[in-house]
């Protein structure tokens, strides 16, 4: 989930805890038993970030994740597994900062630009173009 503020001019990404991957990423998470997507995506950000909010524009984007590796992957391979993904929007409040869950060790703000070329995978990277591009705020 894009969770940005300033009217779309800030994005917030999350870098995971060495343990969950080390790496830059938005907030997301899976779908419980008996939850929406849109259910689990607020419980999502409720968890990693206190930010009570409701989610908007979603896009699906499919993610490839090699077996082995645990790295995105960029051709179709038997050992690469592919995983959908609904991608949401959420604005957050012009001053507010996130208060981090256990799986995150920092945050930063950012251009959408730098935003998507500093997350690791490729599709959620695409659908924050989208959803942040200029005709769609």
């Amino acid at each position: 989930m894009f969770v940005t503020r300033r009217g779309g001019r800030d994005v917030l990404l999350l870098h995971r805890s060495p343990e969950q991957g080390g790496y830059w990423h938005v907030v997301a998470g899976g779908v419980e038993p008996g939850e929406t997507a849109v259910d689990a995506a607020e419980r999502e950000l409720r968890e990693e970030t206190g930010l009570e909010g409701r989610v908007a524009e979603g896009i699906e984007v499919t993610e490839y994740v090699s077996t082995l590796n645990k790295e995105p992957a960029g051709r179709h391979e038997p050992s690469v597994l592919s995983v959908g993904v609904t991608c949401f929007r959420v604005a957050a409040p012009d001053d507010w900062e996130p208060t981090l869950d256990w799986e995150h060790d920092g945050h930063r703000w950012c251009d959408s630009g730098d935003a998507a070329s500093t997350l690791r995978w490729p599709g959620t990277a695409q659908a924050l173009r989208e959803l942040l591009a200029p005709d769609a705020a």
